[in-house]
């Protein structure tokens, strides 16, 4: 049976944070939620185009709850300061959907000197996720939204995380996206190895026509390939409501278990169906803990255990 939006739970008195809500799939995946009656904490770093997307969610829904909470993902600072905010305002978080990022871009640093792609796709996920694990309690659920570039990828190498020896803007996004699935398999083995009765989930929107593609060929670092993937996601990827609709089953449905990933069905587009993860190097995940540890200065369990 085909998963559609008439399948999302009332979600009445939830609280969900979504990373990049003012756009896109995330933008699609906070309606969804918010008309579904969830709270929805907007975290994103432009506050008009915020005030924007929360009209369109409100548009013949005047009942919904959203609050707009600045974000820069490229800013450890930022980052500790939008987990301020929602800890010092909300008891719980019941959904994180770790949804924001960039794709293929030329060679670039964050703020704190990390390699833009991970540094804003991984890293700055892995450090808000942190802050917020206080407020991660038993329901709550972590969704992290990989891409089907991560299948030609090389997992992080810790001797050049940034890859500062061998920049491109294609291998540095296969990478990000590859650390998104290592990141969500190896915080449910956490979740499990302590105890903790949450969920870690991994979604792959497939090929979604939004301005991610738009940006990538504007940005002007991939010439041709650049294009051919514009021209791809317009003429046979799916819509952004689609591809929404696998970051909202992974954050939403009941059925969906820890460690699963939800994704099209047919790889770039598709109805939104289960799969196990295979073949997830635990190496690579504990090589990823290790970076991001190191890298940040944080770690998601302080303390052990």
């Amino acid at each position: 049976m085909s998963w559609s939006l008439a399948d999302v739970p009332d979600l009445t008195g939830r609280i969900a944070v979504i990373t990049g809500a003012n756009s896109g799939l995330g933008l699609k995946t906070a309606k969804a939620l918010a008309r579904a009656g969830a709270h929805v904490v907007m975290a994103a770093r432009d506050q008009a185009r915020t005030v924007e997307a929360q009209l369109q969610i409100r548009s013949g829904h005047p009942e919904v709850s959203t609050e707009f909470v600045e974000l820069d993902l490229a800013s450890l600072a930022s980052v500790r300061s939008a987990a301020e905010k929602i800890i010092a305002t909300h008891p719980l978080v019941d959904i994180l959907v770790n949804n924001a990022g960039v794709m293929a871009m030329p060679q670039r640093r964050t703020t704190d000197g990390f390699e833009m792609q991970f540094g804003v796709n991984h890293l700055g996920h892995w450090a808000f996720t942190a802050q917020l694990m206080p407020l991660i309690v038993e329901g709550s659920r972590v969704v992290s939204v990989t891409s089907f570039a991560r299948l030609n990828a090389q997992p992080v190498d810790p001797a050049d995380p940034h890859l500062e020896l061998s920049y491109g803007p294609w291998k540095a996004y296969g990478q990000s996206k590859l650390a998104n699935m290592h990141f969500g398999v190896g915080l449910q083995q956490e979740f499990d190895r302590r105890g903790i009765r949450a969920l870690s989930v991994v979604t792959d929107p497939g090929l979604s026509h939004t301005n991610l593609q738009k940006t990538t060929v504007k940005e002007g670092g991939t010439g041709l390939s650049g294009r051919f993937w514009r021209g791809a996601a317009k003429y046979t990827g799916s819509s952004p409501e689609a591809g929404a609709l696998m970051l909202i089953r992974a954050a939403t449905d009941p059925e969906v278990s820890g460690g699963e990933m939800v994704g099209p069905k047919l790889i770039a587009r598709g109805r939104p169906v289960r799969r196990k993860i295979r073949n997830s190097s635990q190496q690579a995940i504990d090589t990823l803990w290790e970076v991001s540890r190191a890298e940040t200065g944080l770690d998601l369990f302080p303390g052990g255990g």
